[in-house]
């Protein structure tokens, strides 16, 4: 089996090492990761300029850097390698619950190689103050990657965990007002500028990814490539079931 491993924090990452090293208990596996950090570009792709792929020293993970984004680098690693049984993106320094899926470069390179026909998932992990230990992460990666490995699907697979894992469950996308603010201010020289800044949401809906992540619980989202709303469709195909072109 043939595992390409990818991320948008960057091909150094401490989550992307060790999401390949549980990886490579399961198969042949590659890393090819954007050479520097590329949080919240979403599913961009580079079509303005060449991107290049260099071999990078990784200690002894095969591994290869891309000046471009997650999905640039998902495109590339399945081109050189011929494709792969599985892509893993991750694990993302942060969890993408709710809206953060949106634009997570981090599950839109699942999502590409889901494009692709590739079977993929996206893993996260909450962050607080301190290093995540992905040490005593490992054991639950390595269930992760087997269920993953075991489902009869294509679609794409995006999995948070907590920082204490306390179980695992099935949940959906939380579906929520975007909880970012604008904060103004001014660089040295007096400048103005802009941060993007992001509240976190209360009394998360239960079943919901963010409800499932505050009561510890490692949460695999099924998502799907296909946006279209199938109720607002049906609903709109009776309402207006013949338009006439404008005369």
């Amino acid at each position: 089996m043939r595992i390409l491993i990818t991320n948008d924090d960057g091909v150094f990452s401490p989550g992307l090492i060790a999401l390949a090293r549980v990886a490579a208990r399961f198969g042949k596996v590659r890393v090819v990761a954007p050479d520097v950090e590329q949080s919240a570009v979403s599913h961009s792709i580079t079509i303005l300029r060449p991107v290049q792929y260099h071999r990078t020293r990784l200690g002894d993970l095969e591994a290869y850097r891309v000046n471009g984004t997650p999905a640039d680098c998902v495109a590339l690693g399945l081109y050189h390698w011929d494709s792969a049984d599985l892509v893993l993106s991750g694990i993302n320094l942060g969890a993408n619950i709710g809206h953060d899926i949106w634009h997570s470069g981090t599950v839109a390179a699942a999502k590409q190689a889901a494009f692709l026909g590739v079977r993929a998932a996206a893993l996260s992990i909450v962050l607080n103050k301190r290093e995540p230990d992905f040490d005593a992460l490992e054991p639950y990666v390595e269930q992760v990657i087997q269920l993953i490995l075991d489902l009869d699907t294509r679609a794409v697979v995006n999995v948070n965990f907590p920082i204490e894992p306390q179980g695992i469950r099935w949940v959906r996308q939380s579906v929520r007002a975007y909880n970012g603010e604008v904060v103004p201010g001014q660089d040295p020289m007096g400048r103005q500028h802009y941060w993007f800044a992001v509240k976190p949401l209360k009394n998360p809906d239960e079943g919901t990814d963010r409800w499932a992540i505050e009561q510890g619980l490692i949460t695999l989202t099924p998502l799907r490539l296909d946006l279209t709303d199938e109720e607002e469709l049906r609903r709109m195909q009776a309402t207006f079931p013949r338009l006439n072109p404008a005369q």
